[in-house]
């Protein structure tokens, strides 16, 4: 049986204000390769707090996560972020563009800092992300030139270069109309269906995440549905 790429085994988070709050309870479950997973409910419920959890951002927790089958916990914030850029693609609600880098550029960052392959090598891979996302004839823009939907395709391409075993996406459409909602749902879908990569999104959009492979619902810190 293949491994699932994410797990969360009995996940506790606390916050000190000004006294102890449990606001993750008992939190424990698996992301199987290639599905798409949507994390949903009320404002205030958890799911950004566990996010940050599981994409190593938050290392204040108890419990176990295992990403790609490697044990996190013990790791130092050296090895953590070196796993966050190898394994790890993000898009967030606001796409967190360099403005003043052109869009070709602020693609290749991700892949610049991990090293791996020459520029030439990387600035090919990126140019083939935004040909696939659409939008290659936006490649020698500055980011402050493109509409909000430009921009979140800009962010998913820069979240694939890396080639990550999974991606996470925080309210990946909250700042986006329905239109371009549909799109950046319609490109995570593909992801998963044509790259066999993993997707999983914290949304209180009831619409985008019906339309996941999964729905994890979340109440008051707990996992209900």
């Amino acid at each position: 049986m293949e491994i699932p790429v994410l797990q969360a085994i009995n996940i506790n988070k606390y916050f000190l204000d000004p006294v102890r709050l449990r606001v993750l309870k008992d939190i424990s479950f698996t992301v199987d390769r290639g599905s798409f997973v949507a994390i949903t409910g009320k404002s205030g419920c958890g799911k950004s707090t566990l996010l940050y959890i599981l994409s190593t951002m938050d290392t204040d927790y108890e419990g176990e996560l295992r990403l790609d089958n490697e044990i996190l916990q013990q790791k130092s914030n050296a090895e953590l972020a070196l796993v966050r850029n190898q394994k790890i693609g993000f898009v967030f609600q606001f796409h967190y563009l360099i403005e003043e880098f052109n869009v070709l550029k602020n693609v290749m960052l991700p892949a610049m800092k991990l090293g791996r392959y020459s520029t030439e090598q990387i600035e090919e891979k990126a140019i083939q992300h935004l040909k696939i996302l659409g939008i290659q004839d936006q490649a020698l823009k500055n980011a402050n030139q493109l509409s909000g939907g430009q921009k979140q395709r800009v962010a998913i391409a820069r979240a694939l270069i890396n080639d990550p075993v999974i991606i996470m996406g925080d309210e990946p459409t909250g700042n986006l109309d329905k239109k371009n909602s549909d799109i950046v749902f319609g490109i995570f879908k593909d992801i998963c269906t044509e790259n066999k990569q993993t997707i999983l999104v914290v949304t209180h959009n009831p619409e985008f995440a019906s339309r996941a492979d999964r729905i994890i619902v979340m109440e008051d810190g707990e996992i209900v549905s």
